[in-house]
Formats: structure tokens, C-alpha cells, sequence
């Protein structure tokens, strides 16, 4: 199963090991950043990125139980607002990020050695 998908202001992770679905939405402007992150079920990250316009998907993830909030902009009365909603499930999805951007990277680096050498042997070849 697919373990990222995303959208234009949107990012949704699967975990394998743990069986658990997030989503993030993030907006950054010059007006500031705001970030909510929501713990999704099955049926919404199937779901996610089926609909022609982006703003359904958010929609969708929207209607789950958000678990962090963060709203940094420059019309905010408060400035920097943080907010945990359910610290358990905050973390596990902190802890997914990292392992998807880890494997992501890993699997970046390997394409770019093999690519490296296909260069290399392509050239062989001509000579």
C-alpha cells in the first residue's frame, strides 16, 4: 500500500507498522503559516486525492479528529498559537513523517546511484 500520497496544501501518511492514517494540511503565505494535523481512517485515505478539486479532499480530512494545530499569521491576535490536541497521536504521526521522508530519501539516493552508473556505462558503451 501506498504510505504517502499529497495535494496542493494537503499531505497524508499510512503507517505500516502501527496501522495508523494521518493527514496534514498546511498553508504558508506572506500572511504567516497554519498547520493542522488530523488522525484519518482507511476510508479517507482511500479516498484522498479521488476528487477533482483539491478542496474536497481537504474537506474530507477536515471531518476527522484533528490532533495538532499550529496558526502563526500576521492578522493573529495572540501570534504564535500552538495546540495539542491529543499529544499520543501527535507524536505517532511526527514519528511517521520522519520514517516516510526517511525512506523517500533512501529510496532518492538509490535511484540517483543507479542512474549515476547507467550514465557511466552508457558512455563505455559509445567509446
Amino acid at each position: 500500500m501506498e504510505t504517502k500520497k499529497k495535494g496542493n496544501y494537503w499531505t497524508a501518511y499510512y503507517d505500516e507498522e502501527t496501522g495508523r492514517y494521518f493527514a496534514r494540511i498546511m498553508y504558508i503565505s506572506r500572511e504567516g503559516l497554519e498547520q493542522y494535523d488530523y488522525e484519518i481512517d482507511r476510508d479517507v485515505y482511500s479516498r484522498l486525492g479521488t476528487f477533482a478539486d483539491d478542496t474536497d479532499n481537504e474537506r474530507l480530512i477536515r471531518e476527522a479528529k484533528m490532533t495538532y494545530s499550529h496558526e502563526n499569521t500576521m492578522y493573529g491576535t495572540l501570534g504564535d498559537e500552538r495546540t495539542v490536541w491529543d499529544g499520543e497521536a501527535h507524536e505517532a504521526m511526527e514519528e511517521t513523517v520522519a520514517k516516510t521522508e526517511k525512506t523517500a530519501k533512501k529510496a532518492a539516493q538509490k535511484t540517483e546511484k543507479k542512474g549515476g552508473k547507467t550514465k557511466k556505462a552508457a558512455k563505455a558503451k559509445k567509446k
